[in-house]
């Protein structure tokens, strides 16, 4: 023992589970392979990451894991701290269509889940596109308001909150991983952010 300090170590076996977690959110669905070595070896991928103020979100039963920086750990600001670790994971605002959307989802997945039952959220575009309409700002183009609805969509897509289904290009899943990343405090004030959300779309342009 020479007294240096040392990094947690995960072996081998370990590499692609962090690999695929610092790439983005790793599924079981898709990943099997991956998350049973997640799960079993939690412990060290845990270790090994709070190193650099990150923490591991790990759902078994949703089935859905990713990284997060632990709160006060990272600075946006490299010049403010230089005792604080720089913010590995940025934050991204997002703007009034994308927002919008994750929080009509939520709102929607919460409410199925208190009628119990099934397991998955199912919606269609036509669905989507009518509860968006609704607060979004009116345009002289319609076809301008659908294709920024459609756009939308994409971007959720992209950021898991939406699946297509197989079956039909027109049916999505939502992803429940939203539960996470809109959490409890946000979706108390869904009704007051919708609220806010209506008066924005009645403006006139």
């Amino acid at each position: 023992m020479n007294g240096q300090p040392t990094l947690p170590t995960p072996g081998p076996e370990v590499s692609p589970v962090l690999i695929q977690l610092l790439k983005g959110v790793v599924y079981q669905e898709r990943h099997p392979g991956i998350w049973q070595d997640l799960v079993t070896f939690q412990g060290p991928v845990r270790n090994y990451f709070s190193v650099i103020g990150l923490e591991l979100l790990l759902d078994e039963t949703e089935g859905f894991a990713f990284l997060r920086q632990v709160e006060g750990a990272g600075s946006d600001d490299e010049t403010e701290d230089e005792s604080a670790l720089p913010r590995l994971i940025s934050r991204r605002p997002m703007g009034y269509p994308l927002s919008l959307l994750c929080v009509l989802l939520r709102k929607k997945l919460a409410e199925f889940d208190a009628k119990g039952g099934a397991t998955r959220l199912v919606l269609s575009r036509k669905q989507i596109l009518e509860m968006m309409h609704v607060y979004m700002p009116p345009q002289k183009n319609e076809a301008r308001t659908v294709d920024v609805i459609n756009t939308t969509i994409k971007k959720t897509m992209d950021l898991g909150f939406l699946k297509k289904m197989d079956s039909d290009d027109h049916q999505y899943e939502v992803g429940r991983i939203i539960k996470a990343l809109v959490d409890a405090d946000w979706l108390k004030k869904l009704d007051t952010l919708l609220n806010e959300y209506l008066e924005y779309a009645s403006r006139d342009n």
